[in-house]
């Protein structure tokens, strides 16, 4: 590694990458003019990777109009800068007309360097781990484009899924995923209903995980079996696997 970027690589991040793909010329051959409310609108997303997100609070939060927004994602994107995460329900279906998708930086270490670093017990953690898990799947963009969250309303609760795979033959989940930073989902399992009621309806190519900060094990659901393992190795797996089948 070049010893300038190992002596500040926030300050590569920040300016030789981000600021490069956001304030210099290449907007323009998207038609983004005004690449100062461009900077603010990634620097708005980048605070809040990992998060649920609406068109319309979005354009409430920025004072910028759904058009330009709209825009906006898709230059972000193409850049590779995020990546928009689509909802389904309970049904394994992509809601048609949903208002709310999920938004992911490519890598985690963007977010530090535009706003500093994160520790441990920090609250951003937890959206940081998804990101992630989310960074290590996009070296395969196929792989990566069958990853949905599922959201649904189950009674008065909203229960939730951070990944599912769609296989692209069956249109059914193939494995299901819940990203936490925290090793208290093993003592604590009917705070994973939505993982337990979506994973009961299918049958899946593998047990659905849950990802912890140290703790590895199994457990039982009400008959639906659970995997355990620590978010760090679960990123290291999914890269190599990845790498490997290239």
């Amino acid at each position: 590694m070049n010893p300038t970027v190992r002596a500040n690589p926030a300050r590569f991040l920040r300016h030789d990458i981000v600021d490069k793909v956001l304030l210099k010329d290449l907007p323009s051959l998207y038609g983004i003019g005004d690449t100062q409310e461009l900077n603010r609108f990634f620097n708005v997303l980048a605070f809040n990777s990992g998060n649920e997100v609406s068109l319309e609070a979005l354009a409430t939060h920025s004072g910028i109009n759904k058009a330009k927004l709209g825009d906006y994602l898709e230059y972000l994107e193409a850049a590779f800068l995020i990546r928009r995460v689509h909802r389904i329900d309970d049904s394994a279906l992509r809601l048609q007309r949903a208002r709310t998708f999920k938004v992911y930086l490519t890598n985690p270490s963007i977010r530090a360097a535009l706003f500093g670093m994160v520790g441990a017990e920090d609250d951003a953690m937890g959206s940081l781990a998804e990101t992630a898990v989310w960074s290590q799947w996009l070296h395969s963009e196929a792989m990566s484009r069958s990853l949905h969250y599922a959201r649904w309303k189950s009674g008065r609760k909203d229960l939730e899924v951070d990944i599912v795979s769609i296989d692209a033959r069956t249109q059914k989940p193939r494995f299901m995923v819940e990203i936490k930073w925290s090793d208290r989902a093993p003592y604590a399992l009917k705070e994973l209903r939505g993982l337990q009621e979506l994973a009961g309806k299918y049958e899946l190519a593998r047990p659905p995980l849950v990802t912890t900060r140290t703790y590895t094990g199994h457990a039982d659901l009400e008959g639906v079996s659970i995997e355990f393992i620590p978010v760090a190795l679960h990123c290291y797996t999914i890269a190599r696997n990845l790498l490997r089948s290239a």
